[in-house]
């Protein structure tokens, strides 16, 4: 019988892993520390829904052909953990953006009917069903010559502002080297490439100000989220949303990534260490996240079109909203692979309107309030 091998309880896995051990039967959550394994599951009591400590020895024991393996490890070790289910005959599921590597492993994948589904979190995951949606929803209108914008900005911070502007609840060290990876986007009809905190801006969302700045690779969504080819397309930005008054809590920070010292990566591991100290998450204080997607068209300098679809999620302790938006759209993709509704192979979230339906159904159990303007 299928069983189903979480791996990782991080803050952002909990509300997935018990809603998975409530609905079914077969469940294995791993961790580095035992004791949060179990307490990820002290809700239920079943034979087959148990803990262990995460040994990759024990696990390769433990996996059967059919099996699906959950990884919320952290990034690097995803790959590794894919390459495991290719060789166990195992399905993979992972929130982390697709790699190189990962994508290397559809062929073998599909020969094998496994589906390898990666970015069906949050950022990325929900942003891509409210991207899909929204360009079906501009097709369908079937308009030629369209000029056409597209925005997606998503952000989580306390919910409660404090003189940092932020608080951490993944690893500072990746924040601030996200930082300063290069983004790529498109502006005024061309491709750029801009370092994320040199190009800070305003940005509006309900009447909310934030600040804003580009973040990763845009570019590869335009044809992921099926763009018509005769699109010309004006903006196309992912990026990050951050509470307005950031740039200027966090202008040390950027003083530092200015100076290109030789020793840049130890000091921001040190400087990591602190910021952990400084501005963690305290227990049950309240956690915010907002995303908000929006795509525009014009034609002949007339705007046809401009729909979006939004969230603002607030939550605490072991629900805080990051963790439900992340862990609960896992999970629903869970379900279609138990269900056999997922195509084989590397994939990013669905992009079928009936299974983002099924996700948006489940949200609002959660209370996870979507709001659109379609």
């Amino acid at each position: 019988m299928l069983h189903i091998h979480w791996l990782g309880t991080g803050l952002s896995s909990i509300p997935g892993i018990r809603r998975i051990a409530n609905k079914y039967d077969n469940l294995t959550v791993w961790n580095r520390t035992l004791a949060k394994a179990e307490r990820s599951i002290n809700h239920v009591s079943k034979k087959n829904v148990s803990a262990k400590k995460f040994d990759i020895v024990q696990l390769t024991k433990n996996l059967n052909a059919g099996d699906i393996v959950i990884s919320q490890l952290p990034a690097n070790h995803h790959v590794n953990i894919a390459k495991l289910c290719l060789d166990k005959k195992c399905h993979f599921a992972t929130s982390s953006y697709i790699s190189a590597d990962m994508r290397n492993f559809d062929e073998e994948a599909k020969k094998n009917n496994l589906v390898f589904v990666n970015e069906v979190g949050l950022d990325p995951g929900i942003d891509h069903f409210f991207s899909h949606l929204l360009v079906k929803k501009l097709k369908d209108l079937k308009l030629n010559n369209l000029d056409v914008t597209y925005h997606s900005y998503c952000g989580g911070f306390p919910a409660i502002p404090n003189n940092f502007k932020y608080k951490f609840s993944w690893s500072p060290v990746g924040v601030i080297k996200a930082l300063n990876n290069d983004a790529k986007f498109v502006k005024n009809f061309e491709t750029v490439t801009k370092v994320p905190y040199k190009n800070v801006g305003k940005y509006t969302v309900n009447d909310e100000i934030y600040e804003a700045y580009p973040n990763r690779d845009s570019t590869p969504y335009i044809k992921e989220y099926n763009f018509d080819p005769n699109w010309n397309i004006q903006e196309f930005v992912r990026g990050t949303l951050r509470l307005n008054g950031w740039e200027k809590a966090w202008k040390d920070i950027f003083v530092m990534l200015d100076s290109k010292s030789p020793e840049l990566d130890k000091e921001i591991d040190k400087l990591g260490e602190k910021l952990w100290e400084e501005h963690p998450y305290l227990k049950n204080e309240e956690d915010r996240v907002v995303l908000y997607v929006n795509l525009l068209a014009h034609q002949n300098n007339e705007e046809v079109f401009n729909s979006y679809y939004a969230l603002d999620k607030k939550g605490s302790g072991e629900n805080t909203a990051m963790g439900n938006l992340v862990s609960i759209t896992l999970s629903c993709a869970i379900d279609l692979m138990v269900e056999n509704k997922m195509k084989s192979g590397v994939q990013a979230a669905p992009h079928e309107s009936h299974l983002i339906n099924y996700f948006f159904k489940t949200f609002e159990e959660y209370n996870i309030v979507i709001k659109n303007n379609l």
